[in-house]
Formats: structure tokens, C-alpha cells, sequence
């Protein structure tokens, strides 16, 4: 295995509220030199919540990027030093309007490691509820207009199949979790 190459020059380019690019020279063990433009991001926890009913909740949300809505698994950036587990709450109560009883790991993967160091983290959140008066409000970020429902595991199939969700870290997480789904709404 090699050794990890460190950059000789580091400049920051941008920095923005969610991530920054940087570029960054390294001198290449063969030789020459590479002048690497850097997406550098916090990481990111993504959730599959399961229902009791086993459907999972997607959430639509215009995406600028792409110039359209898109059906999603729910998501969001880690916080300067929140942990991914506590984040995983957090992003489900903010952009389902649930709460998850328990959050359970799946993985954790990059999803463009040759420019971004952004790592995804992927849980499962189970136990769903509706806020109570003394649960603390969900704060929604201010660019965000989310529509949350929840769907049966084989129409998600059928979406994905016919164009309608176009979303990667989507069809990833429902591969991590579709082995512990049950089985009740194949039937339905």
C-alpha cells in the first residue's frame, strides 16, 4: 500500500455555507506534480425511516442543481462537531416532522471521493412519532419547502425504475436497508 501523498501548497478558493473547495498541489510519487481542486464538506448523514407499516419516507424538496423537484431519502450536513448519530435525529425530525425512537447505522461511504471528501452516513430510523409539546421544534433551514410521505418499498422500485427518483445517495440507502424491511407491503 502507499503512503498517503501530502500536499506541498494548500489555497482556499471558496467557502461557503455548506462546503469549500480548495486546491491543493502535490507533488506525485512518480513524479510531476497534480493540481487537485478539493470539495471539502463536513459530511452528511442520510436516513432511511421505516414506518411501522414497513413503507418508507421519502421527501420531495426542488433541488437548484437540477433545476427540479426530486423524490428523496431525507438528509443533511453534519454540524462542527455533531455526531452522526445525533445528526441523524436531528435531520429526521427536521425534514420529516418524525421523531425516530432508534437510529441504527448501515454504513458510511463516499459518494465522489475523486473531488469531494464528503462522507455520507447512512441509518435506518425506526419507532417514527409525531413530535410531543415537549419535544424541541424542528429547525427546518430556510431554503427548505419539503413534502414528506411515506411509500410501499415496491412502488420506491417502480420510481426508481421509471426516471422518477434520480437521486443516488436514494437508491444506496434503499440497498443498505432493503434487507431489513419487512416483507408486508409487497402484498398490499
Amino acid at each position: 500500500m502507499t503512503r498517503p501523498t501530502v500536499p506541498n501548497q494548500i489555497r482556499k478558493v471558496f467557502d461557503g455555507r455548506i462546503f469549500s473547495v480548495t486546491v491543493e498541489s502535490i507533488s506525485m510519487p512518480r513524479g510531476g506534480r497534480l493540481e487537485a481542486e478539493i470539495i471539502r464538506h463536513p459530511g452528511s448523514v442520510v436516513l432511511v425511516p421505516v414506518t411501522d407499516r414497513g413503507e418508507i419516507v421519502l421527501v420531495r424538496q426542488y433541488r437548484p442543481a437540477i433545476g427540479r423537484s426530486a423524490w428523496e431519502l431525507p438528509a443533511g450536513s453534519l454540524k462542527h462537531g455533531e455526531a452522526p448519530d445525533r445528526a441523524a435525529v436531528r435531520e429526521c425530525h427536521e425534514e420529516t416532522g418524525l421523531i425516530p425512537a432508534a437510529v441504527a447505522p448501515l454504513g458510511a461511504f463516499f459518494p465522489t471521493p475523486g473531488y469531494c471528501d464528503e462522507e455520507m452516513h447512512f441509518y435506518r430510523a425506526t419507532g417514527l412519532r409525531l413530535p410531543r409539546e415537549d419535544d424541541p421544534a424542528a429547525q427546518q433551514d430556510e431554503d427548505e419547502d419539503i413534502e414528506a410521505r411515506p411509500f410501499p418499498l415496491d412502488a420506491i422500485r417502480a420510481m426508481i425504475a421509471s426516471g422518477d427518483i434520480v437521486d443516488l445517495k436514494t437508491v444506496a440507502g434503499l440497498t443498505l436497508v432493503e434487507p431489513h424491511i419487512p416483507r408486508v407491503n409487497a402484498r398490499e
